[in-house]
């Protein structure tokens, strides 16, 4: 049995003890590469960074090849967290996609949810038709997300330097953003309340005096978190002039968000490109002066302080607008859901179900179809895009007629921003690497999908 491998500068050794065969096997190729090693006199050691390594922002494996306590050259490796999200959305109806996208990037799903129903309204054609007071629902909903997204970004990066107070601190702000979701959607995160038309029920009542209260409590948090951090000398010293990256870099790259402010471009798509009625509202594209691991910081709190100052102007609007519709007139369309809290959580309110199921047949046939066959879109394709808070998020959708998708795909700004990886932090020390892919914040369930 025994062999001889390829190379080998001695063979496998049978023995028999107590009737098993051992085996044992010495030198071939991994001398040859040892000692030309030494000769060389280089140390080089290869270094894998996860996949479940606490600081990589979820399932993220990287090759690190290290030069002592110097990056040589990193390889990041995707896909361990891919869950076929575009491809199950072929078999669903237009409405039920929703309920995969938000999944995506589950820091902040509601961006995926409002990118993937402007994109399905452009292709019914009713985006003029959709109400003011849904989109002013969106929009609130979306800055408290950008908001909740950037605090993680900010606290998750200060926790895996050991500042584990900066990662409390986020959270109880991502706690009071999280109570915003949960009065007005019924749920944390993966929300499923965007809908094509509009969005699925109006606020609560007392809702916008509810978020009022809450929005003072999110500010000193970032106060706070400011206070810790920007002018700190520690913190100064491990992010000021750490993660460069050249603006040329970054647009071959196809970079987005605020790392490409923080080089001083404001671009922003909710000035560029307005969708959801962003032009009525008056806030400011944040920007620096340097690409590097501090300014991208600045410009994610400079971003949620303008953040606030939107929220509190659709708050405003809400305020005007009590009463008006929030989902489509065209009940082709139009998700029938007439929801209400009870003691057994939210579900549909008991009078649209005695309406469906004891007053009206044609109501419970419409009901029936559309929520079990869904609506029909014209055949065509469409590209939406919207400014998500990592940076630029795209939704292809391609219609064949019917009830479903024939093709969904997203463009997930982490994914594209977590080819810089490589630039920033090889050349530079394992310790900047963690920061580097921490001020990129990917989060793997967009990147991978």
């Amino acid at each position: 049995m025994a062999q001889t491998m390829p190379h080998a500068t001695k063979a496998f050794v049978e023995t028999e003890t107590n009737s098993y065969p051992e085996f044992s096997a010495a030198g071939g190729d991994w001398a040859t590469l040892a000692k030309e090693a030494e000769e060389l006199g280089e140390d080089h050691i290869v270094v894998n960074l996860g996949p479940v390594h606490p600081a990589t922002h979820g399932v993220l494996r990287c090759q690190v090849e290290l030069d002592g306590e110097n990056v040589k050259e990193v390889r990041a490796a995707t896909g361990f967290l891919h869950t076929g999200i575009e491809k199950n959305m072929e078999y669903r109806t237009w409405t039920q996609g929703v309920a995969f996208c938000t999944r995506m990037d589950y820091v902040a799903p509601i961006f995926q949810e409002v990118a993937y129903c402007l994109a399905v309204e452009k292709l019914l054609g009713i985006t003029a038709q959709i109400p003011a007071r849904a989109s002013a629902i969106r929009v609130l909903l979306m800055e408290i997300g950008r908001i909740n997204s950037h605090l993680v970004a900010i606290g998750s990066g200060g926790n895996e330097l050991g500042a584990t107070t900066m990662l409390t601190l986020a959270f109880r702000g991502r706690e009071d953003c999280l109570r915003i979701y949960e009065d007005i959607t019924g749920l944390r995160m993966n929300h499923e309340f965007i809908r094509p038309g509009g969005v699925l029920e109006d606020l609560p009542e007392n809702g916008v005096a509810y978020i009022r209260e809450l929005l003072p409590k999110i500010k000193r948090t970032l106060e706070d978190m400011q206070d810790l951090t920007m002018q700190n000398p520690i913190f100064k010293l491990r992010h000021v002039d750490v993660a460069v990256s050249p603006l040329s870099a970054m647009m071959a790259l196809s970079m987005t968000g605020p790392s490409v402010r923080a080089a001083g471009v404001p671009w922003d798509l909710r000035k560029t490109q307005p969708y959801c009625g962003y032009e009525k509202y008056e806030f400011d594209v944040p920007v620096a002066d340097k690409a590097d691991a501090y300014n991208r910081v600045q410009v994610r709190f400079e971003e949620c302080y303008q953040s606030l100052r939107i929220c509190y102007q659709v708050l405003d609007e809400l305020e005007r607008t009590v009463g008006e519709p929030v989902m489509v007139a065209d009940k082709k369309i139009a998700w029938p859901a007439q929801l209400s809290l009870s003691s057994d959580g939210q579900g549909q309110a008991l009078e649209h179900v005695q309406e469906i199921m004891t007053e009206s047949m044609e109501s419970l046939i419409h009901h029936f179809k559309l929520v079990t066959e869904g609506f029909r879109v014209p055949a065509g394709q469409v590209f939406q895009m919207i400014e998500h808070p990592k940076g630029v998020f795209g939704v292809h959708l391609v219609s064949d007629g019917g009830t479903r998708p024939y093709r969904a795909h997203f463009r997930d700004p982490g994914f594209n921003n977590l080819q810089s990886l490589s630039m920033m932090a090889e050349g530079g020390m394992l310790a900047d690497m963690i920061i580097a892919l921490a001020m990129i914040d990917p989060v793997m369930g967009g990147v991978d999908r």
